[in-house]
């Protein structure tokens, strides 16, 4: 019994090799043939055929038509994509080409679940905004989060459109939304008393990360990937390959940002990383396990990590830094995103205006002593 299962095996396997290219059984010995090829316009399609020699014929004839240019049919039957299918394909390629990839990859398991089972090609523009504005709702994102959602799945149907599984990308007719990027939310003197009283209280081996960032503005992202090779002892300067803009930084460091590194260094166990934990050794990729409960023990209303960053630059704006300098230091392509920090500091601006109001010690009035410095003003009178 088992040598002749073998042999039908065999056998089976032996008709799949002998199969021409483009010809298929749908369902090994159902006797239900199909026809798998590529039209005049680059899709991809399939059609059932019946039998064999039907199913050879049909791609032969499908094949010349390809050629001529011929353009066939809506309603022919075509391979049907899902979702989920492109969305892998955007994973495989985020995690292969993005230096984090966790969060645009979490993005699209929420798209999924969303999508999944839909074909691809049946998603509508307004279907895909109904959905953002709802996980919107739910969740509280900001609009620059609906648009990070937004563009992940544009990338999956570019890729999809490329590799010849959808003809056309449906997020291009969702409508990008506007950000509100002006936010300079800085943490007051009694504030950061408050939240180093909770970091103390319950976190205190984190405190060195607050330090840290209240002393270079990194952003989260840069600070936790921080590792030794980028630190110049020396010259006193972080070096920093690559940022969030895809630019590089070079960063100086002061005392009290080399008072932090000294003391990691010490806890370093040799770990390539600056940023480690205490607990397990393994490298810290987030503060969201303790910043965000240590802000609600301190009462703090409406601050999250990033706003260390806006606190780094109004402090730096109030003590007379030019935005320039501010720019520089925060990684800024240009001067565009700093200019919120322009009306921090307005002593400058301030002291310009005073001039207009300075009383003249002549008594000329302006008329005056605009016409005796015209050219010939007196031969003209």
């Amino acid at each position: 019994m088992a040598a002749n299962t073998l042999v039908l095996n065999e056998l089976k396997a032996s008709k799949v090799r002998r199969n021409p290219r483009g010809v298929f059984e749908k369902h090994l010995g159902s006797g239900e043939w199909w026809i798998c090829y590529w039209d005049a316009q680059g899709r991809k399609r399939r059609e059932k055929a019946g039998t064999k020699s039907n199913a050879i014929d049909l791609y032969r004839k499908r094949k010349n038509e390809a050629l001529q240019g011929k353009k066939l049919p809506e309603k022919l039957r075509r391979a049907i994509v899902s979702f989920k299918e492109i969305a892998d394909d955007a994973i495989a390629d985020i995690k292969r080409r993005y230096r984090r990839p966790a969060d645009d990859v979490a993005r699209l398991k929420v798209l999924m679940s969303w999508f999944g089972s839909r074909e691809a090609a049946s998603i509508t523009a307004s279907e895909i905004e109904t959905k953002l504005y709802s996980g919107a709702a739910q969740n509280e994102w900001s609009p620059a989060t609906i648009n990070h959602y937004r563009t992940i799945m544009s990338l999956a149907y570019r890729l999809a459109r490329r590799n010849r599984k959808v003809e056309a990308n449906p997020v291009r007719d969702v409508p990008h939304q506007r950000e509100g990027n002006a936010r300079t939310r800085a943490l007051a003197a009694e504030e950061e008393n408050a939240l180093r009283a909770a970091i103390r209280q319950r976190y205190p081996v984190h405190e060195l990360e607050l330090d840290f960032a209240l002393q270079t503005g990194l952003r989260q992202g840069s600070q936790y990937q921080l590792t030794w090779e980028m630190v110049d002892w020396d010259a006193r300067v972080l070096h920093i390959q690559r940022t969030k803009n895809e630019e590089p930084i070079h960063l100086p460091l002061n005392d009290a940002a080399l008072t932090v590194l000294l003391k990691l260094k010490a806890c370093s166990k040799g770990k390539k990383r600056v940023f480690i934990s205490e607990e397990t050794g393994e490298p810290l990729n987030c503060p969201k396990h303790w910043f965000t409960d240590a802000v609600r023990l301190a009462g703090i209303q409406d601050f999250r990590w990033h706003d260390l960053r806006h606190t780094f630059a109004t402090r730096l704006r109030k003590r007379g830094v030019a935005l320039e300098d501010i720019a520089d230091l925060l990684g800024h392509k240009t001067l565009a995103m700093t200019k919120r920090y322009a009306h921090i500091s307005m002593e400058r601006l301030h002291a310009a205006v005073r001039q207009l109001a300075v009383t003249p010690t002549d008594t000329t009035s302006d008329t005056e002593q605009f016409q005796s410095t015209q050219p010939h003003a007196a031969a003209a009178g």
